[in-house]
């Protein structure tokens, strides 16, 4: 099972779960506060998401290690193909 398939099955649990709850599907008399807090639960997960995930991406940036053998190499093999067309008569 793909990452999304998981995704997709897991959003459709919890949204049936949340449709059942919030239509009355199930027969629980649920107290008004807890019906005042269900309603905007998506929205709230929504919003949830979307906070982790950026704070995610500025981990993940703000931890990114640095190649400088790699860069070091790169530069190199830039050094050698621009030698190599210079040879040939094409100026930078």
């Amino acid at each position: 099972m793909t990452k999304l398939a998981q995704w997709l099955w897991a959003l459709a649990l919890l949204g049936s779960a949340w449709a059942a709850l919030t239509m009355g599907a199930l027969g629980l008399d649920l107290p008004s506060p807890c019906r005042e807090v269900l309603w905007p639960l998506p929205a709230y997960l929504l919003v949830s998401a979307g906070c982790f995930a950026l704070g995610t991406v500025g981990y993940r940036v703000a931890t990114f290690h640095d190649c400088e053998d790699a860069a070091r190499e790169l530069q190199s093999q830039i050094q050698e193909a621009r030698a190599d067309l210079s040879r040939r008569g094409m100026r930078f």
